[in-house]
This record gives structure tokens, C-alpha cells and sequence, in this order.
């Protein structure tokens, strides 16, 4: 009676906010959505497999890919090149299959361009002493990064208006209902389903 099509979720939010958390919690508990692997010039770490954690490629052919089109969104990050490829995202969403992408604000915003339904959601700081804390206690960031990644968190958190979406990351739970109740009510909208006979 409706067929639907599938749904490109396109998760955002400044560094230490919970993206990757958020986004695992979600595809641990729902089998019928994917993560969007992306493109990427560099070379494969040990223990990655090309189509798993990227899909690994030369300059030449990615390059090839961006003059054709073949990305929804593409940057050029620490001296390589990175991006969405289209036509993954295009046949999954063809055959009914939802895909969620964790992407930083201006991949986000030129995947909107390319792909107007994809449904963009922002993942938000109680507060930014509660970002700050959480920067902290990983332990893993020097005191100059640990700045830098604030004063990026302010310039990101002004795109949050550009979003459908925002969403509050109190704990990792409430986040992931919210993200559920999100994608629920997106499959539920009309200009979304084509009804048949």
C-alpha cells in the first residue's frame, strides 16, 4: 500500500559532543539502517579493509569521481581527499534503506544542496561548560586543541538553525529515542511515501 523510500540521516555536531556514541548506540539497537562509509585518498591503517572503514582510492580516481559528479559531499582534510560517494547512498535510499552519516557542518550543508530530503539533525551540548568538561576528561587533547575544539564548537553551533533537527545530548539514551523518534516521524510523512495500489 505505500512503498517508502529510504533516508540519508545526516548527524552533526561539535567535536566531543557524543556524535560517534550517539550514532553507534543507534545502529547497535536498528538492523535496518546503515553507516555511510565515505571515500578517502589516504592510505588503509593497519586492520582496515577497503568498503568497511573507507573505501580507499588514489588521488587520480577520486578526482575522476568528484569531475563526475560522483560525490554528495567532498573535502580536502590534513593533504587528502575525503567524500560521500552518490551512488551508494542513491541505491540504498532507491531500495527503501535508511544510511546515517556523521559529518562535520559543511559536508552537512553541501549534502543538503546535493540531496534536498536528506534529514540533517544536530547533536547539541547541555552546555558548553558540560562540551568543555567532556573535552577534558578524554584525555587525549592537549590544552591548545582542547581550545581550538571550543572556539570551532561556537562557530558550528551558529549552522544549528540549518538543521531539521536538534537534539540535546543529556545521556546517550534520551539522545538515541529522540534520534528513533526522529527517523519515525520522517518515514511517516506524506511527501515521503508513495502510495500504491
Amino acid at each position: 500500500m505505500i512503498k517508502q523510500k529510504g533516508l540519508l540521516i545526516v548527524m552533526s555536531g561539535p567535536s566531543g559532543v557524543g556524535k560517534g556514541t550517539v550514532c553507534k548506540e543507534y545502529l547497535s539497537q536498528n538492523d535496518n539502517i546503515a553507516f555511510s562509509v565515505s571515500v578517502t585518498t589516504r592510505a588503509p591503517r593497519p586492520g582496515e579493509t577497503d568498503g568497511v572503514e573507507y573505501f580507499f582510492r588514489t588521488e587520480e580516481e577520486f578526482i575522476n569521481m568528484r569531475d563526475n559528479n560522483g560525490f554528495l559531499e567532498h573535502a580536502y582534510v590534513h593533504g587528502k581527499y575525503y567524500g560521500t560517494p552518490r551512488d551508494v547512498i542513491e541505491k540504498r535510499c532507491a531500495q527503501g534503506l535508511d544510511t546515517l552519516l556523521d559529518i562535520d557542518v559543511q559536508g552537512a550543508l553541501q549534502v543538503k544542496k546535493a540531496m534536498p530530503d536528506a534529514v540533517l539533525v544536530f547533536l547539541l551540548p547541555p552546555s558548553m561548560q558540560e562540551l568543555e568538561h567532556r573535552l577534558r576528561s578524554r584525555g587525549t587533547e592537549s590544552e591548545e586543541n582542547v581550545l581550538i575544539r571550543l572556539g570551532n564548537a561556537v562557530k558550528e553551533l551558529s549552522f544549528a538553525k540549518d538543521y531539521d533537527y536538534l537534539i540535546v545530548n543529556d545521556t546517550v539514551k534520551d539522545s538515541v529515542e529522540r534520534l528513533s523518534a526522529i527517523i519515525t516521524a520522517e518515514h511517516c510523512r506524506a511527501d515521503k511515501c508513495e502510495i500504491t495500489k
